[in-house]
Formats: C-alpha cells, sequence, structure tokens
C-alpha cells in the first residue's frame, strides 16, 4: 500500500531529518520505501534517502508492504506532513 503526500519539513530530508525518518521507519517490521519522481529508494537507508535529495513543498509517496504497513505510512506520513 502507499501514499503521497507534500513534504513539510523545513528544509526537506537532509541530514537530521532523513536519520530521524530513517529512526522512525526501522521501528516498523515493513518494508518501507519512499517514491520520489518515480525513483524508489528503502526508507530505512539514510544515504540512499539523502540521495534523493527531498526538499519542502516537494510531493513524495511513502510504500509500505508486511504486517504493520498502514501504521508505517501513517507514521512516516505524519513525520512528513
Amino acid at each position: 500500500m502507499e501514499r503521497s503526500t507534500i513534504v513539510r519539513v523545513h528544509e526537506g530530508l537532509h541530514a537530521r531529518p532523513a536519520t530521524r525518518f530513517v529512526r522512525l521507519a526501522k521501528g516498523f517490521e515493513s518494508d518501507v520505501e519512499l517514491v520520489k519522481d518515480g525513483k524508489a529508494v528503502s526508507a530505512k537507508s539514510s544515504v540512499k534517502l539523502m540521495l534523493l535529495a527531498v526538499k519542502e513543498n516537494q510531493e513524495v509517496t511513502v510504500r509500505a508492504n508486511g504486517a504493520d504497513a498502514i501504521e508505517a505510512i501513517e507514521a512516516l506520513i505524519g513525520y512528513l506532513e
């Protein structure tokens, strides 16, 4: 399952916000990806996440697959908004 949102994190997902996002994603059993402009990366990898260069006010999609996918998507979307 997946859900899209507009990133409201000030200055986007640079080092600190990306680290917080990854920490939150790692708290879930599900496989979680962040998608921007058609490119998907693991939401559990700080390096891959920062390579997406997600900026404030850009649209992204959180995609999750697993037992706690709904909870993961809700938590991660909540962080981004």
